[in-house]
């Protein structure tokens, strides 16, 4: 078992506290490794390491960062392989899933790389002769990134790649569940020619490492993706000192099938939607509302295909489509979303129990056919396998219901009808909206969520504008 320390001024630095947290398989149970439990005096000096690296790096061209970038990039392409067997041991997607992960970590990389030579500013006209208005965007300065377990090596990525290319510096508190991937990131920038300080990681739980991030009067943003109540958490911290927020948090996208749909389309598309993963990504589809003359058949469908869904150990077997549950909370909360909804009224149409003949923290896909408005299984986020369904008449009332959430994040529809499509996206109050495929957003876009769901967003030039601040400047002729 390796015993791996905190990233700090570009190498590894034992902590100040001497405490450990076990990281564990969630197939298996088994310990993987440790890592610190880190002190506020390991968090200091993470942020001052970033502090002393950034007023140099914001002086360097864009198109010098943006070559650093492309450059890590690369070196992850060299090493897609065993990274993907480090994220599938200590978060148990499949090993596919992981392989699309790293893939996708570099290409985002680059992606945000190329914005450095098209960050603008802005002319603007002036009431008074002879004056020029400038708009410049300027870099924040020291940017925290918290990050959550689903997909732990892309947000390394999502956070740290808009914070460098915009002249910021970067400290990183990787999510304790998985800790592992983000040491063998650290690991390939030790090898390149980045400065020191740039990118820092520090472990920790969120009580201890997190809130002193968060709560430091250093940290110009603090960007995070996770729940809501922790992500209200990070809000506080930084509320003394109005650290700016950036916060993607939870999910209960709405589906929508209309009567005219091709229910073959929209029953892989929502399945694909619900067991990537093991169902525990936050826009992933969350409830499902069909209109009732198609309902028994999309219902029936749905069931089928996911009764047939493989799931077990991807380390084990890579034909599966689905690994465990992260650990034994997340199974334990959705065995009570689901039992709640059965006692309340709603039919199982399959799985609906702890998956048979496994270890590790394994839920089977399940369909839950007969559920309403008022089910917790319909309003809060499961993050597992589980498709909840609510039959309706009118676009009017699977519009309504879909509105009727706490969140914002990602909603979709499956229709034949262009007036529909049209009206759902301009009824739906959802950040994002899929028409006809899976849940699945693109870099170029823009990830944010309404209500609940998050502050700001990333991806894009609206995400990477997120990094900036604006700086005007009124210069008069005389």
């Amino acid at each position: 078992m390796k015993n791996y320390e905190n990233f700090i001024n570009g190498r590894f630095v034992g902590s100040e506290s001497g405490e450990r947290i076990e990281v564990r398989n969630p197939a298996t149970g088994n310990v993987i490794c440790t890592v610190p439990e880190s002190s506020q005096q390991d968090v200091d000096a993470a942020i001052a390491s970033a502090q002393a690296a950034q007023r140099s790096w914001e002086k360097e061209p864009a198109a010098n960062r943006a070559r650093l970038l492309k450059s890590l990039a690369e070196k992850i392409r060299q090493h897609v392989e065993p990274i993907a067997r480090v994220i599938t041991e200590e978060q148990g997607k499949t090993l596919g899933l992981a392989r699309v992960e790293v893939e996708f970590t570099a290409d985002y990389l680059e992606y945000m790389a190329e914005w450095g030579r098209r960050i603008e500013g802005e002319i603007i006209e002036s009431d008074r002769p002879g004056e020029t208005i400038l708009l410049f965007r300027r870099p924040i300065g020291v940017i925290g990134g918290i990050l959550p377990w689903n997909f732990p090596f892309f947000l390394i990525a999502r956070k740290a790649g808009p914070a460098l290319i915009t002249g910021n510096t970067i400290v990183i508190k990787p999510s304790e569940e998985t800790p592992h991937n983000a040491v063998k990131f650290c690991e390939l920038l030790a090898e390149l020619d980045f400065p020191p300080g740039l990118i820092n990681v520090v472990h920790g739980r969120g009580p201890g490492a997190g809130r002193a991030l968060a709560s430091s009067a250093q940290i110009g943003m603090i960007s995070f993706t996770g729940s809501v109540d922790t992500g209200s958490a990070v809000m506080a911290a930084g509320a003394k000192n109005i650290t700016k927020m950036n916060l993607e948090l939870g999910g209960k996208a709405p589906a929508i099938v209309m009567a005219d749909a091709d229910i073959d389309l929209s029953v892989r598309a929502i399945k694909a939607s619900r067991v990537i993963n093991s169902g525990q990504v936050c826009n992933c589809a969350e409830r499902v509302y069909v209109q009732r003359s198609v309902a028994e058949e999309f219902i029936d469908k749905l069931s089928r295909a996911m009764r047939a869904t493989h799931y077990g150990d991807p380390l084990q077997d890579e034909t599966v489509e689905y690994g465990p549950l992260i650990n034994e909370a997340g199974y334990r909360k959705v065995e009570r979303l689901v039992g709640s909804a059965l006692q309340a009224g709603a039919t199982l149409r399959t799985g609906g129990k702890r998956g048979e003949g496994t270890g590790g923290f394994y839920y089977e896909p399940t369909v839950l056919a007969g559920c309403t408005q008022a089910m917790d299984v319909v309003r809060q986020e499961i993050f597992g396998p589980v498709i909840p369904v609510v039959e309706f008449d009118e676009l009017d009332e699977a519009i309504a219901c879909a509105n009727d959430s706490e969140y914002g994040l990602t909603s979709s529809i499956y229709t034949r009808d262009l007036n529909v499509a049209l009206r759902a996206c301009q009824e739906i109050r959802f950040g994002e909206t899929y028409i006809n495929r899976e849940n699945f957003e693109a870099m170029q876009g823009f990830h944010a969520g309404w209500r609940k769901s998050g502050i700001g967003g990333a991806d894009g030039r609206h995400g990477l504008y997120e990094f900036l601040q604006t700086h005007i400047v009124y210069m008069q002729r005389y």
